[in-house]
């Protein structure tokens, strides 16, 4: 068969998918989420899934559902119909800048297209080395330390050996301390989602003593010299999310010796691709890693799930079962963790199957583009 690929047809889904527990972090709680999927058809008739996981609201990063539609639909998409590849990395669109959740949702469908039409499992063609991957989970805050405690011991009994909690201003020391009295053997981490600023390095010092495995993005993203001075002065490792969008953005973090722990998120770094990349150049840095998620749908999480597969991810991640925040998901069979361990896929692309019956039932905006160039929207 011809190495060559041309999308002949690119489809968006908008599906709304209710979760099982609310979640919320330090700027807002979700009851649902609306993701966009990705859908590429090559010539062959061969089909490849990815997933724009943002966020409805522009408070984790700047991107939402409505821009990264706009984007995927008058930009990204356009480009790639019709055009000859052989890689998934030819189809990178550098003309646009920034935009890294829609990005992220085509790179992931051109690579689980990629593998499909080659008869590789997605991990194996990224490179993973791995058949398993180790689970963790993360967990929103809670209205009480009590409610929290319940959370926390619900995952315990799931198996999963790492727990990550959301903190906030009025939300930090309690419910670590708690958490870590009730729980002195497991592996704990925080995240801050970057609420805190300069002014607050002296409190944030506090958590040194209730051994935390990182601090997760405690300052804003750009603020890198704040995070180095965290990490001068505390002995608790700094973890970097949403500072690192690009390699480039990693660079300078090493440079300035601001992060011991990087997350990696496919959405947030614009795709498997970049994400790749950042694995690469952290794992030669020393710099341990993990796969961050954004409760994506089984599309993107299988995606991440492969993307763990490869060596330099030696810290639980962000690749939980399914039922944890959905009843039912997009794949079939749904993601599963036993005793917090998920099963690579040996089967080719992505590895399940997509559920179209649920994706359709759950859409509440669709648009199709295909060869001769021109929308089809619903």
């Amino acid at each position: 068969m011809s190495t060559e690929l041309t999308i002949v047809a690119a489809r968006l889904h908008r599906v709304r998918m209710p979760l099982v527990h609310e979640f919320q972090t330090s700027s807002h709680r979700k009851t649902y989420l609306d993701h966009i999927l990705v859908e590429l058809e090559d010539a062959s008739g061969a089909i490849g899934w990815g997933e724009i996981a943002s966020s409805s609201d522009p408070f984790y990063a700047p991107e939402t559902v409505e821009s990264c539609w706009h984007i995927a639909s008058q930009y990204l998409l356009p480009a790639i119909l019709g055009r000859p590849w052989n890689h998934p990395e030819q189809l990178t669109n550098r003309k646009v800048r920034g935009n890294n959740f829609a990005k992220a949702g085509v790179d992931t469908a051109a690579w689980a297209l990629w593998a499909e039409t080659r008869s590789l499992p997605l991990a194996t063609a990224l490179g993973g080395t791995r058949t398993e991957v180790v689970a963790g989970v993360s967990l929103g805050i809670e209205p009480t330390i009590d409610e929290l405690l319940t959370q926390v011991q619900q995952q315990v009994d799931a198996g999963y050996p790492r727990v990550k909690l959301k903190i906030a201003h009025d939300w930090d020391i309690e419910p670590v301390r708690a958490v870590r009295t009730a729980y002195p053997e497991l592996d704990l981490h925080v995240d801050a989602n970057g609420i805190y600023t300069a002014g607050d390095l002296e409190h944030l010092r506090k958590l040194d003593e209730y051994r935390l495995t990182m601090i997760e993005q405690p300052f804003a993203p750009r603020d890198l010299l704040t995070h180095a001075e965290l990490q001068r002065t505390i002995g608790t490792p700094v973890c970097l999310d949403e500072s690192v969008e690009t390699v480039a953005d990693l660079e300078t973090a090493l440079k300035l010796e601001a992060l011991q722990v990087l997350n990696i998120k496919v959405s947030r770094m614009g795709g498997l691709t970049p994400a790749r990349e950042a694995h690469d150049r952290a794992r030669d840095a020393g710099i341990a890693v993990w796969c961050g998620g954004m409760h994506e749908f089984g599309i993107g999480r299988l995606a991440n799930v492969a993307l763990s597969s490869l060596p330099g991810f030696t810290l639980p991640s962000d690749v939980s079962a399914s039922e944890k925040y959905y009843a039912r998901d997009l794949v079939v069979p749904a993601v599963a963790a036993v005793q917090g361990v998920v099963q690579v896929p040996q089967a080719t692309g992505l590895g399940h199957t997509v559920d179209r019956d649920l994706i359709t039932a759950n859409t509440i905006a669709e648009l199709s583009l295909q060869l001769p160039l021109g929308p089809d929207v619903a």
